[in-house]
């Protein structure tokens, strides 16, 4: 549904054909869990995904829990993942915020995680990011968190 509403924003361009797959993960600001529960985070994604559509990003799959969000994106010809970050995270915490949807003033943490993903294993990362729920009720984010650190070989930088 998604991809046919894609395809329908750019069906008269012309352009190269790109397939770049990157899991993005990013919290709430201090980790608070602003996002408390999934009534509340399904309308948060699904804003995200109609807003990508209108600014021609393509989000194949996105979910979370009450302190953060995974999203699957496959980047567009003239997107890096600065920008694409950019703007998912600006508007959409705009939009909680004007909306009133939290008690508290809503934000999204500057940083994030970014990893590029093999076609071969994007079918996994989707069922991983759809098991955001199961999966939060037996480790927590920071748990999650280090484990990415650990396995994609990032290395902190205390400032």
């Amino acid at each position: 549904m998604a991809l046919a509403k894609f395809l329908k924003t750019i069906k008269n361009k012309e352009m190269p054909f790109i397939k770049v797959y990157i899991h993005c993960v990013w919290s709430t600001k201090n980790r608070i869990p602003y996002l408390d529960s999934i009534e509340l985070r399904q309308k948060v994604w699904q804003h995200i995904r109609e807003n990508a559509i209108q600014k021609g990003i393509f989000i194949d799959f996105i979910n979370g829990y009450s302190d953060h969000c995974h999203c699957l994106i496959s980047l567009g010809v003239d997107q890096n993942i600065q920008k694409v970050m950019q703007l998912i995270k600006g508007e959409s915490s705009f939009w909680i915020n004007k909306s009133e949807l939290t008690k508290e003033k809503f934000e999204w943490q500057d940083e994030y995680f970014a990893v590029s993903v093999s076609e071969s294993v994007v079918g996994k990362v989707r069922d991983y990011i759809k098991n955001q729920e199961i999966h939060h009720s037996k480790k927590t984010f920071q748990e999650e968190y280090d484990e990415f650190i650990l396995k994609y070989g990032f290395k902190k930088i205390n400032k």
